[in-house]
């Protein structure tokens, strides 16, 4: 019953991966077909991949266990040990690169503001990429972060007291150091000022410029993809874990595939 535990086991789990596996390809292809923005185009490739990804490897696990095919088994493990590796790296590095930066509170503000110089170069150098930045304007722009915020018709002391997101601080108002005066979140009065921020000269008042194109919106959104990468780490961790109990089990299925070929 021992001999082939590891092999059933291997078998369920490699079972539901699969079924995980048909609504993110279906996922993806959607996207292909009815995807309408840029954001949406973009997550396309790599959905599929994904799905498809997930697909392979589980069918080379559930049939390699369950029918004893030794070199699917072999396959498998091969990917999974790959796996593992990549993802140990991804998660140090997630946590290296955003190591640096943060928000730097205002007097009498209820939000932070954001400087780019603040975060690591390797992240710099990704938003400073003119064909990196057009896509994630257009998706800042798809989803209409600034549209609500400026829909709230917040007074002077509500918007000042507010907590912004830190996409809602570096792009849909100016930095508190340009002096403008507040007409509503995202509507300001340009005024003259000594100021060595290039983004008081960048900010626009036209709601499809904004502040997306100033270097407080870009750090904005390494400000969040900090948080996300954070928060992905940490779950990685959780999959490191998991994966390397799996492929342990599938170590077990491959042996008994060996032994019931009559080899080890």
């Amino acid at each position: 019953m021992a001999f082939r535990l590891s092999n059933n086991l291997v078998g369920i789990l490699n079972f539901l991966t699969f079924l995980l596996s048909i609504p993110i390809l279906g996922g993806g292809i959607w996207l292909a077909t009815r995807g309408s923005t840029d954001c949406e185009k973009f997550l396309q490739g790599p959905v599929i991949a994904l799905g498809v990804f997930l697909m392979v490897v589980s069918l080379a696990g559930l049939f390699g266990a369950c029918c004893g095919i030794t070199w699917l088994l072999w396959f498998y493990l091969l990917v999974m040990f790959l796996l593992i590796v990549i993802l140990f790296c991804f998660t140090i590095f997630a946590f290296v690169v955003t190591n640096k930066g943060a928000g730097e509170a205002v007097s009498g503000r209820g939000y932070k503001e954001y400087r780019l110089g603040d975060y690591s170069n390797w992240l710099q150098k990704r938003v400073n990429n003119n064909k990196n930045w057009a896509k994630i304007r257009s998706c800042l722009m798809d989803s209409k972060v600034c549209k609500s915020l400026g829909e709230r018709n917040q007074t002077f002391d509500q918007f000042y007291r507010d907590n912004l997101s830190p996409i809602q601080s570096g792009c849909c108002k100016p930095p508190t150091e340009c002096g403008f005066t507040y007409q509503n979140a995202t509507s300001w009065a340009k005024i003259t000022t000594n100021s060595s921020n290039s983004d008081c000269n960048t900010w626009n008042n036209d709601q499809s410029t904004l502040c997306y194109n100033c270097q407080s919106c870009k750090a904005g959104v390494l400000a969040n993809i900090k948080n996300d990468w954070k928060k992905v780490a940490i779950v990685n961790i959780v999959c490191l874990i998991f994966l390397i109990i799996v492929y342990s089990v599938g170590c077990c299925a491959f042996r008994n595939s060996g032994w019931k070929g009559g080899y080890r």
